[in-house]
């Protein structure tokens, strides 16, 4: 029995030492940076109203949810469209253009590289939304957010609505998003490595621009830019719904202040809707103690983390990837061919808002 009951203890200890172990791991492979906070935890209390409606205490869903424009933008898109972990990548590709493919108006220019997403993901829902669809998407997808709607529908250039609409449906309704000028290179499945739990992963994003010169700043918004044109995240995430309110706020601020029109803005392009805006909106993500353990005086996540990363690179939830996925063949800040091992998607740099009209 004495040998039994130590049997017993020892591996009683075994599975405790193993789940300690496993328990403070760390969840980023960046050196410095804070452990990051599992978002669901951060939500436990809307999540136990969500599954106790019959609560008869004021909760915080009554007053944050009585009058439906009393909240703050952030906490009624966080209720709409919360952001759970676990589940998979949702299999949608979204693009936009001025017409469908069906139209016999749509550029003959873009039907080969729009068909390689299809061909490349044969299991996935792939939509290319027209210009006359996207606002009704987001009317229906934001129909009980009217601000939300107002500032799309309020924005004085196509780029600017197209640039938002990635981030309204991939919010709503997660996935793939990618520009109508990009090719696909190899399925969206292979552009996580296996050994990688997917469970642990809710959004990735590629570097752009790592110049490593002095004058970066009259090539580029940021030392470190994040591209736009090829986003992947699963529906809610944070950073999403940051660069959602981001817009809103100062859409409907310009709208008040008589200032949003072409040639009045206060904001460019690229620092309102563009790469300037995302790029900050993923750095206040990587900085913010609600979803990282970040000790006072610790150093911040900066553009150094991430400049001449050449590999997948994980920070909390977030995986970014390097230079060459999204920008293989641009021949220079080390990017690699479209038949480097990294590269997924191939941007042809087409500058088809330019096209824009009202520009």
């Amino acid at each position: 029995m004495p040998t039994l009951r130590k049997a017993v203890f020892a591996v009683i200890c075994l599975v405790a030492f193993v789940f300690l172990i496993r328990s403070t791991r760390p969840a980023t492979d960046i050196p410095g940076v804070p452990g990051y906070k599992p978002v669901q935890d951060i939500f436990a209390e809307e999540q136990e109203l969500l599954l106790n409606p019959k609560k008869k205490a004021k909760s915080r869903q009554q007053q944050l949810f009585g009058p439906a424009l009393t909240a703050p933008l952030r906490d009624r898109l966080r209720y709409q469209f919360p952001y759970k972990l676990e589940p998979h990548f949702p299999a949608y590709i979204w693009q936009t253009w001025k017409y469908a493919p069906s139209s016999s108006r749509f550029d003959r220019d873009l039907r080969e590289v729009e068909a390689t997403w299809t061909e490349m993901n044969p299991y996935f829902t792939h939509q290319v939304i027209g210009d006359d669809t996207q606002r009704h998407l987001i009317e229906y997808l934001y129909g009980s957010m009217p601000d939300v709607f107002e500032a799309y529908d309020s924005l004085p250039l196509a780029v600017m609505k197209a640039d938002f609409f990635r981030y309204l449906v991939l919010l709503a309704r997660g996935g793939v998003y990618s520009d109508i000028d990009t090719r696909a290179l190899k399925p969206a499945h292979y552009w996580l490595p296996e050994e990688l739990d997917r469970s642990t992963i809710g959004f990735m994003v590629g570097i752009e621009a790592d110049p490593d010169r002095p004058d970066w700043h009259d090539w580029y918004s940021r030392r470190i830019q994040f591209c736009q044109w090829t986003i992947v995240s699963k529906p809610g995430h944070p950073i999403l719904r940051d660069m959602v309110a981001y817009i809103t706020e100062e859409t409907l601020r310009m709208k008040r202040a008589g200032i949003l029109k072409v040639g009045k803005m206060d904001k460019t392009i690229m620092e309102f809707t563009g790469p300037g805006a995302w790029t900050d909106a993923v750095f206040r993500y990587f900085n913010d103690p609600n979803y990282f353990n970040i000790v006072p005086g610790e150093k911040n996540v900066t553009y150094e983390d991430f400049s001449g990363q050449t590999t997948h690179r994980k920070v909390g939830d977030v995986v970014v990837l390097p230079i060459t996925s999204f920008s293989p063949g641009v021949g220079q800040m080390n990017a690699g061919d479209t038949d480097h091992p990294m590269a997924f998607v191939k941007h042809n740099f087409d500058g088809t808002w330019k096209t824009d009209p009202s520009l």
